[in-house]
């Protein structure tokens, strides 16, 4: 198995990717493997295409106004 070094990581973020690991109940080393993993599944390529998918399928639908909504609920 390969083995990565990052350097110069500020404090702030390695402080957050801890509570991070703490949340989910690993360690730092198994949460960091479990994020660059996560990042290299990822093909942004891929994930483009299926959200121009959705645009497409949702493209002659009305839509309501977002901004519309939250502005009403904030009145309630």
């Amino acid at each position: 198995m390969a083995r990565v070094l990052i350097r110069d990581l500020s404090e702030r973020t390695v402080d957050k990717l801890k509570a991070r690991a703490l949340r989910n109940g690993r360690s730092l080393q198994a949460e960091l493997q479990v994020i660059v993993e996560r990042a290299a599944a990822v093909d942004v390529i891929e994930s483009r295409d299926v959200a121009a998918r959705i645009r497409r399928r949702l493209s002659n639908r009305k839509h309501s106004e977002s901004a519309a909504l939250v502005a009403d609920d904030r009145r309630r």
